[in-house]
């Protein structure tokens, strides 16, 4: 929401996905506009090798941890291959060394519609690898008078489990000031 707090409500949360979608279909007009120049085999390489790298040892730890949490290099990994910095690097990379060409599209094409149509950015190690509604954003939500968003991929809301939560600080170093306002 700002600098100082730096997370969402759904509404702002929509409004950044928006972002992603028009980049998304800007990519994809331009896909279409050189369909017959992009060397398709580079194009699917290039499209998957994100997720095989990032995203798919990630999701195979955390559906077998059974709730337990799972190593931060896969974290890492997601982040990295998730990242539009890394990315343009291997573009920039690929341009240099191999050439420019249409088949790179489908590294941003990939990026903006995890982005765009599934609401996947980067991962941050104190939430579980997938998503999962955390009673602590669901009271955020309830203080600033926000709607609760439906859930995400679950039929219902499973427990908050594959991360270790933030320990409790001792009752001796918590703020006091905050405590005398609320």
């Amino acid at each position: 929401m700002d600098q100082a707090n730096p997370f969402e409500t759904p509404r702002t949360y929509s409004l950044h996905r928006a972002e992603y979608l028009v980049a998304l279909a800007v990519t994809t007009g331009l896909i279409i506009a050189h369909l017959g120049e992009i060397r398709w085999w580079v194009a699917v390489v290039l499209f998957f090798y994100i997720d095989l790298i990032g995203y798919i040892p990630g999701a195979i730890a955390f559906r077998r941890s059974g709730g337990a949490p799972i190593p931060k290099a896969y974290y890492v990994m997601y982040n990295v291959m998730h990242s539009l910095l890394t990315q343009g690097a291997v573009a920039a990379l690929w341009c240099w060394l191999v050439k420019p060409e249409w088949a790179l599209l489908l590294i941003a094409f990939h990026l903006f519609g995890d982005r765009g149509l599934f609401g996947n950015f980067l991962k941050p190690f104190s939430l579980p690898f997938e998503p999962v509604r955390q009673h602590g954003y669901l009271r955020l939500l309830d203080d600033l008078g926000v709607a609760h968003p439906k859930p995400v991929g679950h039929a219902a809301d499973p427990a908050p489990v594959g991360h270790v939560p933030a320990a409790k600080r001792p009752a001796a170093t918590a703020r006091p000031q905050q405590d005398a306002v609320r």
